[in-house]
């Protein structure tokens, strides 16, 4: 089993509480727009690290991370990138690899809209953390944690930081 903390379009902020709210996490995953490469080298010097660059992320980002990000944990298969859309309205640029490759999880960012919806078209859970950085017309930034299990997910948490 592994525990995942998640969060997307950071924007180059730093919250303490990152590192609070993913303290009993095994991995930390990152669905782009970091904004600064401190905020990922934080992250990565915390705990086992995961990533996407997003279309704010400069070359620094760029050369360490992908911009899909494909790997397989504790049985799943996970798609990660961080312009994405969701089920139903997926963006053109990965709609084909999700019906051909058909993952067991697939995680986006970009829209700062938490969502987590099942798509039972494609048998794919897809989950956007919302935005966990200030920059944004949100209102609530939010951080998602959840475990995996034998391709099982369960225990998931949203966590919202209010100042």
């Amino acid at each position: 089993m592994k525990r995942i903390g998640l969060l997307s379009d950071t924007h180059g902020y730093w919250d303490e509480r990152y590192l609070k709210y993913f303290e009993e996490c095994d991995e930390i995953w990152h669905a782009g727009d970091i904004g600064a490469k401190d905020v990922m080298d934080r992250l990565m010097e915390f705990k086992p690290f995961r990533g996407v660059y997003g279309n704010i992320d400069g070359q620094d980002i760029r050369k360490i991370l992908p911009e899909t990000n494909i790997f397989t944990i504790e049985g799943a298969e996970v798609i990660m990138k961080h312009i994405g859309g969701y089920p139903g309205k997926y963006d053109p640029s990965i709609r084909n690899l999700l019906k051909v490759s058909t993952p067991n999880l697939f995680i986006s960012g970009h829209s700062h809209i938490l969502k987590v919806k099942y798509d039972k078209d494609l048998g794919i859970l897809h989950i956007n953390p919302g935005a966990a950085g200030k920059y944004g017309f949100h209102t609530v930034r939010t951080l998602i944690r959840f475990d995996i299990d034998n391709c099982k997910f369960s225990n998931l948490e949203v966590i919202e930081l209010k100042d």
